[in-house]
């Protein structure tokens, strides 16, 4: 997320697929950063393939490690706590009914929708 209310990039992806495997085909699609910018990720993004992408591409991975992992790695826990910031705008898509029930069939559709809320998110703004 560049400030706390834009969305730069939005996939859909297979219900069964895992969190992780989704979390670095956006990264890909996002590409190269300058100026190693902060990317605060949820616990399911853990793992040493992503973190790596997420280094390779210039990101500071800001991830707690599980506490079976060893050996552990250290992260930011102030900026770690800004992640609540994601789940708030996904909360704010979610009070469109027919996003948080995943009303439409068809990918296109539904997508569709996730646009229209974010465009309504921003004109909140103004």
């Amino acid at each position: 997320m560049g400030d706390e209310r834009t969305a730069l990039i939005i996939g859909l992806s297979p219900g069964q697929r895992g969190d992780a495997p989704a979390g670095r085909e956006l990264l890909r699609r996002l590409g190269p950063v300058a100026g190693r910018p902060a990317l605060i990720m949820d616990r399911a993004y853990h793992g040493d393939q992503t973190r790596q992408l997420a280094r390779d591409l210039g990101y500071r991975p800001v991830v707690p490690p599980p506490s079976y992992r060893n050996p552990s790695w250290s992260y930011d826990r102030d900026l770690y706590r800004r992640r609540n910031e994601v789940e708030r705008f996904f909360c704010r898509l979610k009070r469109f009914r027919r996003i948080a029930t995943r009303y439409d069939k068809l990918d296109l559709i539904f997508l569709s929708f996730i646009h229209l809320a974010l465009i309504w998110d921003a004109l909140q703004l103004l």
